[in-house]
């Protein structure tokens, strides 16, 4: 089964061709990070604009790519929510007018799902059950993956996104957009005890996190050492935040398996990148005798390849819309 695939849920215009779920025939990406560098953040109405610029061209690649027409195609998969809702409607309308024009089903895909579904590219081998740490600009939360298409939070963030805090911090700092791999890099070779950071704890929801403290800490460090003319370690800074990001992230997904009993934990979205949690997860699934299944870096960020690899779970499954399918900038995970 060939899907041709769009994701469109933020500053990424992404179309892609799957085959069967799980083999990437052709995987493009348009990134606007350039321009939104110079906001020190998605700005979402340029996002929107970018988006109808360049998806229907790279659509067209994707198909070429792959070594398909269009009359080989048998479903368009879309994400539907969550994102910024003007980005996302660009992708949802491409991919109804593309489904209706070619005669094939639409399927609609949650983005996080999508994220998940990652790891089936990296992973032939991985099957539901798992348990998924999802980690990004938007979300944060710790995912019971009971099938391909049946899935419930166990806890997430209570407040910031562990990636939106990367973002924030890095721009203060000056460092780029986004901040995620920039803070990395800075973080190597750092001392991670330099600068005591916070670790919420969310009383009575042990598997929830909070983030917001450890910004807010973290801009004030930052704000105090200019006020008082003192220099900044920013290796040390980064790799102590870093340590703090970790620290809140890794022995909850920890519990959460010891919890459900799967044995498998995995990684999705673009924080799974950082190499800190990497890092920290395989020394813990080391302890714990946890499979640990990581995405290769390239499907950490969005692509339509993952969305892709869930649309053809969410078909087995029936999950198709009609041509009222509408955009949503939030939307439960059990939702699909």
């Amino acid at each position: 089964m060939n899907i041709l695939a769009i994701e469109s849920s933020c500053d990424d215009t992404a179309a892609a061709v799957m085959k069967d779920g799980r083999t990437v025939l052709s995987s493009c990406v348009s990134s606007q990070v350039e321009m939104h560098t110079v906001y020190g953040g998605v700005v979402p109405e340029i996002a929107s604009r970018k988006h109808v610029e360049a998806i229907a061209g790279l659509a067209d690649r994707a198909v070429s790519e792959a070594g398909l027409t269009k009359a080989e195609l048998d479903a368009v998969a879309v994400t539907y929510a969550p994102g910024l809702i003007g980005a996302v409607l660009v992708g949802v309308n491409f991919a109804k007018g593309a489904a209706l024009s070619l005669g094939l089903p639409l399927i609609p895909v949650h983005h996080v799902r999508g994220h998940i579904a990652a790891n089936y590219i990296t992973h032939p081998e991985l099957e539901p059950p798992f348990v998924c740490l999802c980690v990004s600009g938007g979300t944060t939360a710790i995912v019971d993956v009971q099938s391909y298409t049946e899935m419930a939070v166990l806890g997430g963030t209570r407040d910031d996104a562990a990636g939106e805090c990367f973002d924030k911090v890095a721009r203060v700092l000056g460092i780029g957009y986004p901040g995620g791999g920039p803070m990395d890099k800075l973080a190597r070779g750092g001392d991670d005890g330099r600068y005591p950071l916070p670790v919420a704890h969310v009383s009575g929801a042990e598997l929830d996190m909070s983030f917001s403290g450890l910004k807010t800490a973290s801009l004030n460090l930052i704000h105090n050492a200019e006020q008082k003319g003192e220099t900044l370690d920013l290796s040390a800074f980064a790799a102590s935040f870093g340590k703090a990001v970790s620290g809140s992230l890794v022995p909850r997904v920890m519990a959460a398996s010891s919890m459900t009993g799967y044995g498998k934990i995995a990684v999705a979205g673009g924080v799974a990148a950082n190499s800190r949690i990497r890092a920290d997860l395989q020394a813990a699934c080391a302890r714990s005798g946890d499979r640990l299944f990581l995405p290769e870096l390239r499907w950490c960020g969005d692509n339509a390849a993952m969305i892709g690899c869930q649309g053809f779970y969410e078909f087995l499954a029936g999950h198709t819309a009609g041509w009222d399918l509408n955009a949503y900038a939030t939307r439960d995970i059990g939702l699909g």
